[in-house]
């Protein structure tokens, strides 16, 4: 049954859900918030993309836009269950925030196009969560759409992702005449009435699909300005009976050959999983990640919400069905189980300055939080006052008294605490591993229009850099330039314009830069440097031959020692090490970082009273930087992979553009509906502008994606792309 939770409840930790929506670019993931909002009561008036006026798209840019830029929390109650939601970018500048999110969530909602299958940034963010080990359930939405199909999608997700789909639904009717589903766990159909996207008044359903309890009625507390129509539950309809029987086959096979209690009931007469027993293998298949539930429906029209959120309840996990946390302190490693009665932890995963004040997002592992009690943040070495506790809801707050272990809230009066920071009891000091930042792979130099306005246009940049650890801000030691780093050129531009609507100066903006790297072709070996350095009392000296090769890839950094007979003792091997490590910064063709390259310490020497630690370190980066200049080197530039979907009257233009952007095609289908797919690696340098250019070849109806796909030598002759660094 639905219901309301009071904003200072404590959930029992078993009814916590902690979720994420993911998917690529337009696959609906705010819609599909939206319509969980609405259909658990916690709005009473559905928003639309196209409007700007969801619940979670509530940034000017992100109604301007039609996107999802930042990453947005809500929390809802469903069936005796706190649902704790954060709806995420599906663009690839914004992969940073889907990074922080996923590094908080104990499960997450994937969701895909019936039209377009998986495409290149849904399949980006499952292998994010792949990473964080986060259990998944599948949501194939737009099934309403023209060329829409279920299976199609769900072979894409078997190819492309490699999971085992394990479908429980079967569409009732096709393309527009979608209407409803057949739930092939329990034998039944789900029928929403036709609203054409619109709201029904009457009476909304609670739970249609949970493994343990049967359809129920439930209201909404307060005044309704709009009701959800839950579905019509009835028998098959008969002319899909037979299908479905085949289906519910399909699925018991699979959910038997993956499950051993499963395949004990299965191959016992009459061989066939009951409805408890179905439910609760799939249920421990979505927690190991042995299988993926496949639900569908269509978000806009309304259909297939509910039983989206009694799946979500029913197979996601909780915070107890997590492990523990891990942490360190004093090079010792802790767990902290979610208890909470257990000494406070919690970390940070994003901060925003709002109207209310800075707010600190936290996730909360352990313990208890209260308003007003002192926390230890163990990176500054810092005690922080909480001033107060928030339920988040988008922009919107609820005051709580006090939060648990499980809960995802926001605090305020944190001055110090960053993305990353945990946040731990005074008395119980722990450090958990905070979540990888990305590397910036495009540049801009920027500049406050007056003069007067510096100090401000460098405060408003320490700002954007504090809620966005993916955005880098630093000065250019040779032009004097600001320079700011981020995913793509997108991202810089929503930050450019942040400063401008957050009353920050007017800013100028020089050229997108990518982000060089430098690379050996052909090494050198047996390069001898000595370092001698003598001011009159105890001296400098070291003595390092080393080995310099390429790697074999563009990418990462070795360091061995083949010095024999102690010639160099193993604490002057470690400092020539990090001389080497520093000496990576700036490479000799423009001073770009290097990577792909093995060094090798094959021999050297020492002074019996001037060797130190600071002398090996400093021949070791003075040794490599020379070393490095006796070798062949080349310039790696950053590549994407871009996919372009395109009228087939545009092919040929659009082939010949790619071309002279320096793209090689990769691949090259049919598209649904007519055009065509293209795959292409380009350089991400020629792709500025490269929307405009597009959309003037193809009058308006081409489309394009791209996604990271590291670095690539640049051609032979001088490299001047109109992204370059210097």
């Amino acid at each position: 049954m639905r219901t309301e939770l009071h904003p200072n409840s404590l959930s029992p930790l078993a009814a916590v859900r902690n979720l994420g929506i993911l998917a690529h670019v337009d696959a609906g993931k705010t819609t599909v918030t939206e319509r969980v909002l609405f259909a658990t009561g916690t709005i009473h008036k559905r928003g639309e993309v196209h409007d700007g006026t969801t619940v979670t798209d509530f940034d000017p840019q992100e109604r301007d836009r039609g996107i999802t830029i930042f990453a947005a929390a809500v929390s809802c109650a469903w069936n005796g269950h706190r649902v704790n939601l954060i709806d995420t970018p599906g663009h690839v500048d914004f992969a940073d925030e889907v990074e922080r999110s996923l590094r908080v969530l104990d499960g997450a909602i994937a969701v895909f196009d019936a039209v377009a299958g998986v495409e290149p940034q849904s399949e980006s963010v499952w292998r994010q969560a792949d990473r964080h080990g986060v259990p998944r359930i599948a949501f194939v939405n737009k099934l309403d759409r023209a060329g829409a199909d279920l299976d199609r999608a769900v072979e894409s997700i078997r190819g492309r992702l490699h999971p085992v789909p394990l479908v429980v639904q079967l569409p009732i009717g096709t393309e527009d005449g979608f209407t409803g589903v057949v739930d092939l766990v329990r034998m039944r159909a789900l029928v929403w009435a036709d609203d054409g996207g619109r709201a029904v008044p009457g009476p909304a359903n609670g739970p249609v699909n949970g493994p343990a309890t049967g359809p129920a009625n439930g209201s909404v507390a307060g005044p309704s300005v709009q009701s959800a129509a839950g579905p019509v539950i009835g028998p098959v309809p008969e002319e899909l009976r037979a299908e479905a029987e085949r289906r519910r086959r399909v699925l018991e096979e699979a959910v038997a050959a993956l499950h051993p209690a499963a395949l004990e009931e299965f191959c016992a007469p009459p061989g066939r999983l009951s409805a408890a027993t179905l439910a609760g293998a799939l249920r421990d298949l979505t927690l190991t990640g042995e299988g993926v539930v496949v639900l569908c429906g269509s978000a806009y029209r309304n259909r297939g919400i509910e039983p989206l959120l009694d799946a979500a309840v029913a197979y996601l996990p909780s915070p107890l069905d997590v492990p523990a946390v891990r942490g360190t302190h004093q090079g010792a490693e802790q767990r902290r189980a979610a208890d909470p009665e257990g000494p406070f932890a919690a970390l940070a995963f994003k901060v925003t300055a709002t109207a209310t004040g800075r707010l600190t997002h936290v996730r909360i592992y352990s313990g208890t939080i209260e308003k007003g009690a002192t926390v230890w943040d163990p990176a500054t070495r810092r005690t922080e006052r909480v001033a107060r506790i928030l339920r988040v809801m988008a922009d919107r707050h609820l005051p709580l008294d006090r939060a648990v272990a499980g809960d995802i809230v926001a605090v305020v009066g944190l001055k110090s605490a960053r993305p990353g920071a945990t946040l731990c009891a005074p008395d119980a000091p722990l450090l958990l591993e905070p979540p990888v930042a990305a590397e910036p792979v495009v540049s801009v130099a920027v500049e406050a229009r007056r003069r007067t306005d510096t100090d401000r246009l460098a405060q408003a940049l320490a700002r954007l850099a504090e809620e966005d650890p993916s955005l880098v801000v630093r000065a250019d030691a040779e032009t004097g330039q600001t320079v700011l780093s981020g995913m793509g050129e997108l991202h810089l531009e929503v930050a450019v314009e942040k400063i401008r609507r957050d009353g920050g100066p007017e800013v100028t903006v020089g050229r997108p830069r990518v982000a060089f790297r430098e690379t050996v072709v052909h090494g050198v070996t047996g390069f001898v440097h000595r370092h001698v350095h003598q001011t009159g009392g105890a001296g400098q000296f070291a003595h390092v031959v080393l080995d310099v090769a390429p790697l074999g890839h563009e990418d990462g950094f070795e360091f061995r020692s083949a010095v024999v007979g102690g010639r160099v003792p193993q604490e002057y091997v470690r400092a020539v090490e990090a001389g080497c490590r520093d000496a990576l910064a700036e490479g000799p063709l423009g001073g770009h970082p290097v990577t792909g390259l093995r060094v090798t310490l094959t021999d050297g020497s020492t002074h019996v009273k001037d060797s130190s630690d600071t002398a090996f370190r400093t021949a070791g980066r003075l040794g490599l930087r020379e070393a490095l200049r006796a070798c062949a080197m080349t310039l790696l530039e950053p590549v994407a992979e871009v996919t372009v979907t395109v009228p087939e009257d545009a092919v040929g233009g659009v082939l010949g553009d790619l071309a002279a952007r320096r793209g090689r095609v990769t691949g090259s289908a049919a598209a649904r509906g007519g055009g065509a797919v293209l795959t292409a690696t380009v350089p991400l340098a020629e792709l500025f502008g490269y929307a405009t250019r597009l959309r003037g070849r193809t009058q308006g109806r081409g489309t394009f994606t791209t996604r990271p796909s590291g670095h690539a030598p640049t051609p032979p002759g001088p490299v001047t792309p109109q992204g370059a660094d210097r």
